[in-house]
């Protein structure tokens, strides 16, 4: 067999056994990398480089080389579950470098991490003041994560006691001009609900490049031709109006009315609808 035949043939069964050992491995290899998964990584992958280009190499013995250097951090990795000391030599702890607003410089030397390097990290997540940090620690994967401190992090809506909507996974229900049917029918809908959808809009599903239905039921779309604009999704804004002007026309009656009864019942509900407003507006005005 000529030489050049034989690299791709090599090739191409290193290529399908490296496929196969990376999806063994799991997603962690195409992550974050601890240091042990690093080294395994490289291995592997020189060891098929060796023996696909070096011919008088059997193809077997690199195949049961490669095999043992997955299986053995699997192996490593069903260890590390169920005992912490393993874990910790294998994957490393993470190391304190800032606490109270002060740079723990032992720590950060023993990381060989540089000043400059910490300000980097820090910049990249938008902290530019080493005294607005609480606590910040390098993970054993090399990043660093930051508490800021309780003054310094930015307001969440519990903190302002607003109530807002729960907010569920978007499902994409058209993608490349084509229909998912699956996403559609997992949220209680159908091809001809879209379809009317896309009629209110006056667009075509061939000229949808993403389409996206939201936890409200709201069809937001993405299309081929940008230089076409489409309307945002009036669901929402429309229902708040409609209750509004219900409640409004409670309080007309109410006062237009000259039977006391009715003057009552007008009322009554005004106000009930009136509470149902306050609850109702922070999740339709989102």
């Amino acid at each position: 067999m000529l030489n050049w035949v034989e690299i791709v043939i090599r090739s191409f069964i290193f290529l399908i056994a490296l496929f196969l050992l990376t999806k063994w491995l799991g997603k962690k290899q195409l992550a974050e990398l601890s240091f042990f998964e690093y080294v395994t990584g490289i291995t592997i992958g020189s060891i098929a480089a060796e023996v696909t280009m070096g011919l008088e190499r059997h193809i077997m013995h690199g195949i049961i080389a490669m095999s043992i250097w997955t299986l053995f951090p699997i192996v490593m990795g069903l260890i590390s579950l169920k005992n912490k000391k393993v874990r910790d030599f294998v994957e490393g702890k993470a190391t304190i470098v800032i606490k109270d607003g002060k740079v723990m410089e032992d720590n950060l030397k023993k990381e060989r991490y540089s000043i400059d390097e910490l300000m980097e990290e820090l910049r990249s997540k938008n902290v530019f003041q080493i005294s607005d940090v609480e606590f910040a620690v390098i993970e054993p994967n090399g990043d660093v994560s930051v508490l800021l401190k309780k003054e310094n992090q930015p307001l969440t809506a519990k903190d302002m006691q607003l109530k807002v909507a729960p907010i569920k996974e978007p499902q994409t229900v058209i993608m490349d001009g084509k229909v998912i049917d699956e996403p559609l029918s997992t949220i209680g809908l159908n091809r001809g609900w879209l379809n009317e959808e896309l009629e209110k809009i006056g667009v075509s599903v061939d000229n949808v490049f993403l389409g996206q239905i939201d936890s409200y039921g709201q069809l937001t779309v993405d299309l081929y031709d940008d230089k076409i604009q489409v309307p945002t999704p009036q669901e929402k804004p429309l229902l708040l109006a409609s209750l509004k002007k219900c409640q409004a026309d409670l309080e007309l009656f109410t006062i237009q009315t000259e039977s006391m009864e009715a003057k009552q019942m007008y009322n009554h509900n005004s106000q009930k609808l009136n509470q149902i407003l306050s609850k109702l507006t922070p999740l339709l005005k989102t």
